[in-house]
């Protein structure tokens, strides 16, 4: 019987071989999202270092967090946001990471909860007005990730994802999407899944302002992030 990393990495494969539809990104699209992200970056770059600094006295560990996501045709990518968890969360609640679920748990899961102990002070004020994930301009800027699309899966969840689930990992994931404007934190994994494909299916640079627009009204009203 294979090890779970052996299952692990089969997966991997399959879904880095799936025959994904090649994505449209016009060399004008493209240049806006660089433009964009520069201007984002050059403009809030004061902020981004303060809030850094907060991180970095509030607790022990580093102000900015690295992690592993699941792009384009299921690759791997090293992901950046500000830190809004404890350092040694994993250690301290392993079994918030065991990320092994029966059917009826996949079905009502939820990935952000609202009194999550993992969660710093800082983080609980950072996460509802999303300025954690101004980093993410960066994995932009290198071509990571895009403005609009799905978020960024973590390799953990790929398991849990088959068939037309995997049309998701056709397209670059976003900053921001249809399900960051549709309900956020409150959304289970199924849901989310659910927004990713149909804005696979409809995206267009007229969608992505409409989603770019929307996400600026959720931050100003903090809703749905925890």
């Amino acid at each position: 019987m294979a090890s779970p990393q052996m299952q692990y990495e089969l997966l991997q494969e399959q879904a880095v071989a799936y025959d994904y539809p090649k994505e449209r990104t016009g060399f004008a699209i493209r240049c806006f999202e660089i433009c964009f992200s520069l201007a984002a970056l050059f403009f809030l770059w004061p902020l981004i270092v303060m809030q850094w600094a907060w991180i970095r006295l509030g607790t022990p560990g580093p102000g900015l967090f690295r992690q592993r996501r699941l792009g384009r045709g299921a690759e791997c990518f090293s992901f950046f946001k500000l830190r809004t968890m404890y350092v040694d969360a994993r250690q301290r609640w392993p079994e918030l990471y065991a990320y092994d679920y029966n059917p009826t748990e996949l079905e009502q899961l939820h990935f952000k909860v609202e009194r999550d102990p993992r969660v710093t002070p800082q983080g609980h004020w950072l996460r509802p007005s999303s300025l954690d994930e101004l980093p993410n301009f960066w994995n932009v800027i290198k071509g990571d990730m895009a403005l609009v699309g799905p978020r960024p899966e973590i390799p953990e969840m790929l398991p849990y994802y088959s068939g037309e689930m995997l049309l998701k990992f056709s397209v670059r994931p976003g900053v921001t999407g249809l399900a960051q404007v549709s309900g956020r934190g409150r959304l289970s994994f199924f849901r989310t899944v659910e927004y990713d494909l149909e804005y696979v299916r409809k995206r267009s640079f007229r969608f992505d302002l409409r989603i770019i627009w929307l996400t600026i009204v959720k931050m100003v009203c903090r809703d749905g992030a925890f």
